[in-house]
């Protein structure tokens, strides 16, 4: 049995949404995408049975839980994350050529949507024992890592579809509705759960301080509303190349080449690597004998006890502290937090971690630091996956050039040549890549150092699914206007 027939067999057993009979008016998509975000939102809040919620205080696991839409212990632990690894493996693997598909093909296309589905499910599967035997979610008692395993890989299928669903009948993707719906709760929940609280503090406690007091409570907030608008700002800027229909003379148009040409996609794969490195490297804590210093000079772990008594693992040292985002929360100590924000800046300013050398030293590096490299390393890994992302994703001047021509599109003043067309995009688009990938890798490190709400790159990609969402929303309801610019545009 050959690959295609395997697949065209699998299919057989993978239930899929059914798409809409007709054509759905956007009133129509809303209210999907409504219902949908009703139970996204209800998944959120559900915590599995046997997990224990109050032992999930690290601002590393609530940072991991915004990249990935999730809630670490909730139903929905697993989030995105085996979508999102399913979608960039085949993606890699189809802009390598080590696999083919054509898109315009029915059957490939099923195919392909198919396998991606079903890997979706494995990776599901995978990390969900992964997550409930590693310790990443803290049980109440530990003979309830089965059951907790169960639930988590259920929530994960539900997400699976719910993503499907609102693909099909909603106004966008489940992936960026869910991204911006954990974040726009997280900063709501946390403003009123926290922020607001500790103002209201700083305001009862009455003297001068207390204004002062009330503007520090509220600073991650501001921070988080910054970054947002900001970054909203940089996904509007944009460079225009004149175009020009080569059948038809008088008929002409621009290429907008957006700043940010490749979005956020750099900042996610990076982040995502960090995350996964702080993580990946655990097994360290165990290592003893001749390799003690050098495991502890790559990550050097501490045992750090909960609430209910349990420990858990927590990364306070070593070449991966230095460059990942573990970083403590400018809060009150009641919301697990540091204690407030002149805490967090005196923090950064006068503390330090362990950095063991492999041959038994110790050296003591600053916090400030520590924000340096993580800004640094981050913003060379934009780079890095940015160039990546564009050679894979066939979003490069070749590519670009090629279904401009095919289009029967021409810049002006030049022969009309897929060559000639590259050449001019190629004054553009690697400069492009290179600047906004690090640009966002910066923005993204800023608001993670600064303690923003939401996180940095949670900031960041809603600020980018809202400015899409409305560039969408103005298309949907221009396609209502006018009818038929739908049939020109399936033509």
């Amino acid at each position: 049995m050959n690959v295609n027939s395997f697949l065209d067999k699998l299919e057989e057993y993978i239930p899929i949404v059914k798409k809409p009979s007709k054509p759905l008016s956007l009133r129509e998509k809303v209210k999907w995408t409504l219902i949908v975000l009703v139970i996204y939102y209800i998944l959120y809040n559900t915590y599995a049975i046997g997990v224990s919620p109050t032992s999930i205080s690290q601002p590393i696991l609530q940072l991991i839980s915004i990249v990935f839409a999730a809630r670490i212990g909730s139903i929905i632990t697993v989030g995105i994350s085996p979508i999102v690894l399913a979608s960039i493996l085949l993606q890699l693997l189809v802009g390598s050529g080590v696999i083919k598909v054509d898109y315009n093909n029915i059957d490939e296309k099923a195919r392909f949507q198919t396998a991606q589905k079903a890997l979706s499910i494995i990776i599901a599967a995978i990390e969900s024992f992964i997550y409930a035997y590693s310790g990443y979610v803290p049980l109440a008692n530990p003979s309830f890592a089965g059951i907790v395993a169960l639930q988590l890989f259920i929530g994960a299928i539900l997400i699976i579809y719910l993503d499907e669903l609102l693909s099909t009948y909603g106004i966008t993707s489940g992936i960026n509705i869910f991204i911006a719906a954990g974040v726009s709760f997280s900063i709501v929940a946390s403003t009123f759960g926290i922020l607001l609280q500790e103002a209201i503090a700083s305001a009862t406690s009455g003297g001068v301080a207390a204004l002062p007091g009330i503007v520090e409570a509220f600073l991650p907030l501001i921070f988080a509303i910054v970054i947002l608008l900001f970054g909203i700002y940089l996904f509007q800027m944009q460079v225009e190349l004149p175009l020009s229909f080569s059948q038809f003379r008088g008929i002409s148009g621009r290429l907008p080449i957006p700043f940010l040409y490749v979005n956020v996609i750099p900042v996610i794969l990076a982040e995502s690597l960090e995350l996964s490195l702080t993580f990946w490297f655990r097994f360290l804590i165990n290592v003893h004998g001749p390799l003690l210093y050098l495991a502890r000079f790559i990550a050097y772990y501490q045992l750090i006890p909960s609430t209910t008594g349990a420990v858990t693992p927590q990364l306070v040292g070593g070449l991966i502290y230095l460059i990942s985002p573990q970083f403590p929360l400018p809060y009150s100590a009641n919301f697990g937090g540091i204690g407030s924000y002149s805490a967090y800046v005196t923090f950064l300013l006068t503390e330090s971690s362990p950095l063991y050398l492999p041959n038994g030293s110790i050296v003591q590096v600053p916090e400030w630091i520590h924000v340096i490299v993580y800004t640094v390393v981050l913003m060379l890994l934009c780079v890095v996956f940015g160039k990546l992302w564009i050679e894979l994703s066939g979003q490069g001047p070749k590519e670009l050039s090629k279904q401009i021509i095919d289009l029967g599109w021409a810049i002006p003043g030049f022969r009309r040549d897929p060559r000639m067309v590259e050449s001019i995009l190629n004054r553009y688009i690697p400069q492009l890549v290179v600047v906004s990938s690090m640009v966002v890798g910066l923005l993204a490190a800023l608001a993670t150092i600064s303690g923003a709400i939401g996180g940095g790159i949670g900031v960041l990609l809603t600020g980018g699914i809202i400015y899409m969402l409305y560039m969408q929303l103005k298309q949907e309801q221009l396609l209502e206007t006018y009818p038929i610019l739908e049939k020109i545009a399936n033509t």
